[in-house]
């Protein structure tokens, strides 16, 4: 087993040189294998027997650069001084370490998490966008670079570079892990996930990371719920085409399927959850902003000068309709006996171009609401990925997880 994880960084170092330089999926590190090494000799000193080893004992984890984390510095993919950026290691960073994983470095992010985009590019196809604002940590998992990474999802942020990059993207219930020395954009939207390989992956990663884990099992398929009505008509043809597929896919492997109108008004929703996030990254930016305007990107200049003219009416009727939202999904689901929503992950594949990183519009219903979704990848069109978001109740992120490993292996025998 000592030789396992020497030989992994190892194969992580080949990986690096043959992969990062044109994938760009890291803040760079000078000598970042002589740490790995070292740590990874620490490690094995703590830990000599392999029955005692923690759950993640050499896990290779990437954490976005919004995650403070000991011995990196913090930069948020932002031209602020670094030194007004730092902070206390973040509680999930800690946790990952304390169950024996070794931080691969930090990954590239859009600025603060906005849409301000980075250098990375799609594994797939290098001219096109891997997404963001996670734009790192799944073009790293994507890569093989790291075998799980830390995100986060204020609107899109996790599922959406999920599916562009071919990976799964874990976003819990709202809260259920800890944001504690993560570097804010909208604190009532923002949540912190994971990203991996597989749903496997994401679910260790998870039982280390979400209060009070319980572990699920599921007996029996769950019955999944199809949004209809304006939300559904966001996703573009080809992504309209391969959730048709991915439907019939589902109900030929045993899966019951219910087509329920949901989200009538969807325009409401999108301007409730702008002016929430508006106001809060005004008031989490004030200070910076009021020195710094002039380093800030367009796009969250314009963000920020938004939320400076969202009344404090309308911030608490936003504020209010993430509560709203999801008891009417909620309602949904117990009138129409489901157990799951489904819909893609994206409007289509990743665009072409790095300097967008594409419209986080299919996951935003959902993280207004604060309930937990994850992606699987389901299909490829022109060389790039396509991704299926599955959706669950509020605080039911265990069973999710239990019954996305079903719909993965269904989704991956075709």
């Amino acid at each position: 087993m000592a030789t396992d994880l020497i030989e992994n960084i190892i194969r992580l170092e080949d990986r690096f040189a043959a992969r990062e330089p044109t994938v760009l999926a890291f803040v760079p590190e000078p000598r970042r294998f002589e740490r790995l090494r070292r740590e990874a000799d620490a490690l094995l000193r703590l830990y000599p027997l392999a029955d005692q080893r923690p759950v993640l004992f050499g896990e290779l984890v990437g954490v976005k650069d919004i995650f403070h984390a000991d011995g990196f510095v913090t930069r948020a993919g932002s031209q602020l001084p670094v030194a007004v950026l730092q902070g206390a290691e973040a509680v999930s960073v800690t946790a990952l370490k304390a169950a024996g994983a070794l931080i691969v470095g930090k990954t590239v992010t859009t600025e603060f998490a906005y849409f301000g985009a980075g250098q990375t590019r799609n594994p797939h196809q290098m001219w096109h966008t891997p997404g963001g604002s996670s734009s790192g940590s799944a073009a790293a998992v994507a890569s093989g670079l790291s075998t799980l990474a830390l995100g986060t999802q204020t609107i899109g942020s996790i599922n959406r570079p999920a599916a562009f990059c071919g990976v799964v993207g874990f976003k819990p219930s709202h809260g259920r892990i800890s944001a504690e020395g993560v570097i804010p954009l909208a604190p009532s939207l923002d949540h912190i996930g994971l990203l991996a390989p597989d749903v496997s992956t994401v679910t260790r990663g998870a039982a280390v990371l979400v209060t009070e884990w319980r572990s699920a099992e599921t007996d029996r398929l769950p019955v999944l719920g199809v949004p209809e009505g304006p939300y559904l008509k966001e996703a573009a043809a080809v992504g309209r085409a391969q959730f048709s597929a991915d439907l019939q896919q589902l109900e030929a492997a045993g899966y019951t399927v219910k087509r329920v109108p949901l989200m009538e008004d969807f325009a409401y929703i999108r301007e409730r959850h702008l002016d929430l996030m508006a106001a809060e990254a005004a008031q989490v930016h004030g200070d910076w902003y009021a020195e710094y305007g002039s380093l800030y990107h367009d796009v969250l200049v314009q963000l920020i000068e938004r939320g400076y003219g969202v009344s404090a009416e309308r911030e608490a009727e936003a504020r209010a309709g993430r509560t709203d939202l999801r008891n009417g999904m909620h309602l949904a689901m117990d009138t129409h006996g489901i157990d799951l929503w489904i819909a893609p992950a994206a409007p289509g594949t990743a665009p072409k171009g790095l300097a967008s990183t594409g419209n986080p519009i299919m996951n935003l219903p959902w993280t207004y609401a604060g309930l937990p979704t994850v992606n699987v990848p389901c299909g490829w069109h022109a060389g790039l990925p396509l991704g299926l978001q599955l959706i669950g109740r509020f605080n039911s992120d265990e069973t999710l997880l239990a019954w996305a490993q079903n719909a993965e292996a269904v989704l991956q025998s075709g």
